[in-house]
């Protein structure tokens, strides 16, 4: 399985990023690449909470997987082709003195055989994209926002 590994410094506390990172249904506000977010579940922590993104023309569930808070959390995300078995993001937090540093590493599982595998890296080239811009909003958002 391809993993897509992109990560960035800001400029905030652990506390502040993780803040953001767990305002779940808020991605919507701070990432350029996603157009609506609401949360799809009551549950507003933790593992089972789910959101609902709209990407492009896309409608997507993401659902939370892992749950370590302050430290990480990963969510599956639901909606995509069927030719793409599944794709995971996990986000870590890493303090780095007044800076945090966070990875976003997102796992493409197409399949074993050596066409899915193509599949797989085409999809993670998308992916890598949609990771940075990500990453890139939650920086702008925190860094420079009032957050």
């Amino acid at each position: 399985m391809p993993e897509i590994v992109e990560t960035t410094s800001i400029e905030r506390s652990p506390e502040r990023v993780w803040a953001a990172l767990a305002d779940f249904g808020a991605i919507g506000r701070w990432a350029p690449n996603v157009a609506h977010s609401s949360l799809a579940t009551a549950r507003s922590e933790g593992v089972g909470m789910t959101r609902r993104v709209q990407v492009g023309r896309n409608a997507l569930l993401e659902r939370v997987v892992e749950w370590e808070p302050g430290q990480r959390f990963a969510y599956r995300i639901e909606g995509l082709p069927p030719v793409i078995r599944s794709v995971t993001n996990t986000w870590y937090l890493e303090s780095a003195g007044s800076a945090t540093t966070v990875t976003l590493m997102t796992t493409v599982d197409a399949g074993p055989r050596p066409p899915q595998q193509l599949i797989a890296r085409a999809v993670g080239l998308g992916l890598a994209k949609a990771s940075r811009q990500m990453l890139t909003g939650l920086k702008t958002h925190l860094e420079e926002g009032a957050a």
